[in-house]
């Protein structure tokens, strides 16, 4: 298969993969955003998000509730609910303040240039609140993977909701919660980054949003999400951190995925062209610094269409990726291996001496790969035998540049392929 038709291919093949990828991801943050909604909704606290302005913008459902609100809040002064409160730019931190059923407690947490959110906390329940608040908050917690926190700075005192726990590796009420306990949690690589972030939260003001690995109990490794502001006093002395937690794990694992499949071939898990282009960087200019001899080897198989054709396409992908692994047992810690796609595979040798003639450096590399990739395979209950043709280009002799390596090192292949059966060229210069 030519070059460039193989890049096509290897290209339209990621692009599915990542597709397809990218859209699942899409779908489980579309998931996380209605169930976060879900939470807010849930909880039994009043949460509104202010413009600069002074203006709602979005708020929750106990919010409409615990101001008694008999129009829209959206596009409203929160001054227009509360008038007993001064102008937004006069707002306190913290307040109580009298309605008509019960006293609210007001805390205002900034938001570093995107305006302020209100916390509305009922001091006494009301009459008529619903008795399974609590539990559906906590339920709605549990779902969407989310806890609330608080720590009190001066002291060792941290409060979890009950959801908090599991993301530590502990079960509701089988720890006493403390700061000193969570740092002791936080994985030891990660610690001294998350006390960084909270320092730097309290002495700005700035949002608290910090990504760091837990270590639990039996020691397994999960990734958690922290956001969180500064609660300050009436003088306006930082008192606490609160916000919220939120498993990310199988997010990280889904970007790592992603990556892994922009990076590596799918079926053999082989590096693919791009790669296969960095490492020809970093090997060329190995070789320019040392003063030593680089091979690039083109390999093809050969009869592989006749297997899939015969056999099923099944049996083609375990010979793939047997050959792989043939490759990668056949090559020194230094040497590369890629798979271009197709029955083609692509290997860099380093640290030949320039002394060697470049026939003798051909034949002992040729030799060797054709000894450990030639003998049949067994796929299920039959042998399967292999052949391959070996194209080898030479660094410095056959080019100064990655292009002109690879085309050299295709051209030989497909001179090998022309002489017969398990044979390989040396490229000729061509500039």
């Amino acid at each position: 298969m030519p070059l460039l038709a193989t890049g096509l291919a290897l290209l339209l093949l990621l692009t599915g993969s990542l597709t397809l990828l990218l859209f699942r991801r899409q779908r489980r943050l579309q998931q996380q955003v209605r169930e976060q909604r879900a939470l807010l909704d849930a909880s039994a606290d009043g949460l509104l998000l202010l413009d600069h302005k002074g203006l709602i913008q979005r708020h929750n459902a106990a919010a409409a509730r615990i101001l008694n609100a008999d129009a829209a809040l959206r596009g409203t002064s929160l001054q227009q609910w509360l008038p007993q409160l001064p102008a937004h730019d006069s707002l306190p931190v913290h307040q109580r303040l009298p309605l008509a059923t019960a006293d609210v407690d007001m805390r205002r947490i900034q938001r570093a240039g995107r305006g302020d959110a209100i916390v509305l906390t009922l001091a006494t329940p009301q009459p008529n609140a619903p008795a399974e608040d609590a539990e559906r908050f906590k339920r709605s917690q549990y779902f969407a993977s989310i806890g609330t926190w608080d720590w009190s700075i001066d002291s060792d005192t941290l409060y979890w909701s009950e959801a908090i726990y599991g993301m530590f590796g502990f079960k509701p009420g089988e720890v006493t919660p403390s700061y000193s306990l969570f740092c002791s949690c936080v994985h030891p690589d990660d610690r001294e980054q998350v006390r960084a972030g909270e320092l730097r939260c309290i002495a700005t003001g700035h949002n608290h949003d910090e990504e760091y690995r837990v270590v639990w109990p039996d020691g397994s490794i999960r990734w958690l999400r922290e956001t969180g502001n500064v609660l300050k006093d009436g003088n306006g002395q930082a008192i606490k951190l609160m916000g919220v937690v939120r498993d990310i794990t199988e997010e990280k694992a889904s970007v790592s995925q992603l990556q892994k499949l922009a990076r590596h071939d799918p079926l053999t898990g082989l590096p693919n062209r791009l790669q296969l282009e960095e490492q020809m960087a970093r090997s060329l200019a190995r070789a320019r610094s040392d003063g030593t001899r680089m091979a690039l080897v083109f390999i093809d198989l050969n009869g592989f269409k006749q297997i899939n054709d015969e056999h099923g396409h099944a049996v083609g992908d375990q010979l793939l990726v047997g050959v792989a692994q043939r490759l990668l047992k056949t090559l020194r810690e230094s040497d590369f291996v890629a798979r271009l796609g197709g029955d083609e595979f692509v290997l860099i040798i380093e640290g030949l001496s320039r002394s060697n003639s470049l026939q003798d450096d051909a034949q002992l590399i040729s030799e060797k790969i054709l000894q450990r990739l030639t003998p049949p395979m067994q796929l299920g209950a039959s042998n399967h035998p292999i052949g391959a043709s070996l194209g080898i280009a030479m660094y410095p002799e056959h080019g100064p540049t990655i292009d002109s390596l690879i085309h050299i090192a295709d051209q030989a292949m497909y001179r090998a392929k022309r002489n017969g059966n398990n044979q390989y060229c040396l490229g000729h210069d061509e500039s």
